[in-house]
């Protein structure tokens, strides 16, 4: 990454880049919790919440406990439509052997909910209205980032630019500017791709989200408003399953999930987003951070990835809105605090998915045995299995 000549003329404090929840939900918490001057830098203008009566899309996030209050402290969570949103109350995970498997409970565990689940394009919108106070520059497409000692320069196509002490990567696994930064990232593809699509229920899922391990392909129903359930099956069989018309579909997915909810009716196209594995080698460097996408990717069979994204919003909007007085936002010492911030639960997090990737793909019986005995000892402790809740549920 180049240096810039002479430290450039800053206009604003904070600068991110990007306006997926991570980026969006940094915007609002800052905004909420000091004066800094935020600038929001989006490929795309802001989206319209989805209409009344509107079908849910298939893209959907588990938003977990710790994450809904958050979202309700920036006044996002309120936005949202009720019909757009379905609360999780119970989990219940099948391992790939008869009899094996792990349930979670809300009322055992003494919460109302274990998550929610959240239509993105619903939580999207309502985090996008509440930013009338930061400078939003849409649609843009950054060109280049230079960094001196008194902030950072932003070129954008067309010419303009912006200077701020402090810039945030929230742009994604492709993050431009992880790689204008110099910051390596560490990638692997999982050979699978996430398959979503919703179906109408024959039977009620009664706020139940449940998970089949297959050996390798994991599939998860998630429940919907209504009679209604999201799937992301995460396979390397994606190309055969889009390629099959509605009935088939439902048929192959009333098969694996042993018909829990009856007949199944699919309700729109299905897609496919291939799975990968991604970890910056770091997080932070001199007036730069990265949250989201641009700093972690981890497999879905945990549905963390999103709240992965919003934890690292939370904790950087309260390192900058902590900081001493005369602490510059860009400060190297500052956002160090922020890498430490978020490192261990990172990690755990990601050592923690796939591991359990790997463990229920490895095909040989006594992997295959000590796995779902694993599963079935878990369920039988009761420490154990609200530990491993209580966990999932910040």
């Amino acid at each position: 990454m180049p240096a810039a000549a002479t430290s450039p003329r800053v206009t604003h404090d904070l600068a991110i880049v990007g306006a997926g929840l991570a980026g969006l939900a940094l915007a609002r918490a800052v905004r909420a919790a000091s004066t800094l001057r935020v600038a929001l830098i989006a490929r795309e203008p802001a989206p319209a919440m989805p209409a009344a009566g509107a079908p849910i899309d298939a893209r959907v996030y588990a938003v977990t406990p710790g994450n809904a209050a958050f979202l309700a402290r920036l006044g996002a969570w309120q936005s949202l439509p009720a019909a757009r949103m379905a609360p999780v109350r119970a989990m219940r995970v099948f391992g790939d052997a008869p009899g094996a498997g792990l349930e979670f409970d809300a009322y055992r565990a003494g919460v109302g909910e274990l998550a929610w689940i959240v239509e993105d394009a619903a939580l999207q919108s309502a985090l996008w209205q509440g930013l009338a106070d930061v400078d939003l520059i849409a649609p843009a497409h950054c060109e280049a980032l230079e960094i001196a000692a008194g902030g950072a320069r932003l070129r954008l196509r067309g010419g303009r630019e912006i200077t701020a002490r402090l810039v945030v990567g929230a742009d994604g696994a492709r993050s431009f500017v992880r790689e204008q930064a110099g910051i390596r990232a560490r990638t692997s593809a999982y050979g699978q791709s996430a398959v979503v699509a919703n179906f109408a229920c024959e039977r009620p899922h009664g706020g139940a989200a449940c998970q089949w391990f297959q050996g390798g392909p994991v599939l998860a129903l998630l429940p919907l408003p209504g009679d209604s359930v999201s799937m992301v099956w995460s396979t390397a069989d994606a190309e055969r399953l889009l390629a099959l018309d509605a009935p088939a579909l439902c048929a192959e997915v009333e098969r694996a999930s042993g018909r829990r909810y009856g007949g199944l009716r699919l309700l729109g196209a299905p897609r496919a987003y291939p799975l990968q594995r991604l970890s910056a080698e770091r997080v932070s460097a001199p007036r730069l951070a990265l949250v989201g996408e641009a700093a972690h990717v981890v497999h879905p069979l945990a549905g963390q990835g999103a709240n992965l994204g919003m934890q690292d919003a939370r904790a950087l909007a309260a390192v900058l809105s902590g900081r001493e007085p005369q602490r510059d936002p860009g400060d190297a010492r500052l956002l160090r605090r922020y890498a430490r911030a978020r490192a261990a639960d990172v990690l755990a997090m990601d050592a923690t998915v796939h591991g359990l990737y790997r463990l229920f793909a490895a095909a040989a019986q006594p992997v295959q045995r000590l796995r779902n005995a694993g599963l079935n000892l878990t369920g039988r402790l009761p420490v154990l299995r609200n530990l491993l809740m209580r966990q999932a549920m910040t």
